[in-house]
């Protein structure tokens, strides 16, 4: 199964549906479970735990690049190389992450600044949500010993168990024993997939608790990735969110904002099914990358950026004969999407493609002060589109989505060009 390509994206994919569906679970459940007060209480609950998870810097996507090249036979670098020591400290640091986070929330209880009655409910489920994080590091640790196919088939059950016990709250189950019995169905999963990365790499009980020598490692080797990584993360959440402030900064009429809301939504959930198609060929792209098979390399890159593109045409299909029926469904007849709106969002589908591809492999390659140097004119053009838009007047609601497509078309072009590179540093 791990040497499929199709299977692994058909897993992969079958992932990103329960990933949906459990977030619609959520919503689902607790806004029929709480009372409004309570409610928005517990919204603001997932912000907070988003950020917490988002607070480690990209190290997941760091320890995915160090360990691929080293399960891949690179371990001649000297001291710079892969040592089994940073496994124990990284997971230590994920730990002491989720730790300093529901210690503030904890203060915010004690204190009154969070008002619920539900204290110990807030604090599981915000437990269960960093979950995620040891998680995702699981996940690439996994994957970088190829064990894709393995980390996804756990996955499925977890998922498939989690949003089982969630729906059973409507059941008349207590909310704090459903999101206590998920929390321990996630931690078994990462346990047992920490256990199969341990077995695989010939690790012992030593290397987990070299916590002084693995975090020399850590300081020696990290640091320069983590800022870069750090950077580009911040870089890309900044471009990708910030017409949300800009929009309701420059004008009171609701429908820029929600025409962008409609493209934010279509981007995000077509951006999940690209990394589960790019994640999917990873193994190979890596390989090839670091055996400086320049040939193979070339036909992977295409044929990623081939599929990425077909699925954008397809959305593109799929938006172009219902986008305004879904447009008006989605926001209740409060606004309505014109034809060439709507061609506009379309029109930065494919360069999302490119976009995303470019992204999910070359951060998988370690490549983070590339990635951070293409993020900065995408930012700019992000944060200038709604001034620029402004000098159109009567136009603005069009000038806006004209111009934010033209960026995501000029860095797609950017990403294109560093495909190239990468491939020509493999050629040389």
């Amino acid at each position: 199964m791990e040497e499929s390509v199709r299977f692994l994206a058909l897993i992969k994919l079958a992932n990103v549906g329960l990933t949906l569906i459990w977030g619609f679970a959520v919503t689902y459940v607790f806004v029929r479970v709480l009372d409004l007060r309570e409610f928005q209480t517990f919204l603001l609950l997932i912000a907070f735990g988003n950020f917490t998870i988002s607070a480690e810097l990209g190290l997941t996507s760091i320890i995915y690049a160090r360990l691929r090249r080293h399960w891949l036979g690179h371990r001649d670098e000297g001291s710079g190389g892969f040592r089994l020591e940073e496994m124990g400290v990284l997971f230590l640091f994920l730990g002491t992450l989720i730790f300093c986070g529901l210690l503030i929330l904890i203060v915010a209880f004690v204190a009154g600044a969070i008002g619920t009655t539900m204290p110990l409910l807030f604090m599981l489920f915000f437990l269960s949500a960093c979950a995620n994080l040891p998680a995702l590091m699981a996940k690439r640790a996994l994957a970088a010993v190829d064990g894709n196919f393995l980390w996804e088939a756990l996955d499925c059950v977890r998922r498939m168990m989690t949003i089982a016990l969630l729906l059973l709250i409507l059941k008349g189950l207590d909310p704090r024993l459903s999101i206590l019995l998920q929390l321990t169905i996630s931690l078994a999963v990462i346990a047992y997939a920490i256990a199969l990365v341990h077995k695989r790499l010939g690790m012992t009980a030593r290397h987990w608790l070299a916590f002084h020598r693995g975090a020399a490692h850590v300081r020696a080797n990290y640091l320069r990735d983590i800022g870069a990584s750090a950077l580009f993360t911040m870089s890309e959440f900044v471009a990708y969110n910030a017409p949300y402030f800009t929009l309701a900064l420059a004008t009171r009429d609701p429908r820029p904002v929600l025409l962008f809301d409609f493209y934010f939504k279509m981007s995000r959930g077509l951006s999940m099914i690209f990394r589960a198609m790019v994640e999917a060929t990873l193994p190979r792209i890596t390989w090839a990358f670091h055996a400086n098979d320049a040939p193979r390399l070339h036909q992977l890159l295409i044929r990623a950026v081939g599929i990425a593109f077909l699925f954008a045409l397809a959305a593109s299909g799929a938006l172009l004969m219902a986008g305004q029926w879904l447009f008006t469904m989605l926001f209740a007849e409060r606004a309505s999407i014109g034809i060439i709106d709507l061609l506009l969002i379309i029109g930065a589908l494919p360069s999302l493609a490119v976009v995303c591809v470019s992204v999910y492999i070359q951060a998988a390659l370690g490549r983070f002060n590339l990635l951070l140097k293409i993020s900065l004119p995408f930012l700019a053009g992000s944060l200038l589109s709604v001034p620029l838009a402004r000098l159109l007047g009567e136009w603005f609601d069009m000038g806006f989505l004209a111009l934010y497509t033209l960026t995501m078309l000029v860095v797609s072009g950017l990403h294109a060009l560093s495909l190239l590179r990468l491939f020509r540093d493999v050629l040389r």
